[in-house]
């Protein structure tokens, strides 16, 4: 069971109180330093071409095609099949 909280509805607040002398504080004052930039895309992918293997590079590009040729022959094949259906079908 929930414990109830006793309020008193006539001195409730509808709004939280709002303190007006409120002042943002300045980060002028302060001794740090920026934060460094954070590279661009361009920048990392460059760095990450420097320092691989070309050879890595071509072998990947190579199992990754080889990949891609494997999937759209049956894609091809099944694309040809329904073709082929549309056609022996009465009415079309």
């Amino acid at each position: 069971m929930k414990p109830t909280t006793l309020t008193n509805k006539e001195n409730a607040r509808k709004f939280p109180f709002v303190e007006y002398q409120y002042q943002a504080s300045s980060l002028e004052d302060l001794p740090g330093r920026c934060a460094k930039l954070s590279s661009s895309f361009r920048d990392i992918s460059r760095d990450y071409f420097d320092k691989e293997d070309n050879k890595d590079f071509v072998s990947n590009a190579a199992i990754f095609f080889a990949m891609l040729a494997s999937a759209l022959i049956p894609i091809a094949a099944g694309a040809s099949e329904v073709i082929h259906l549309v056609r022996v079908l009465p009415g079309f």
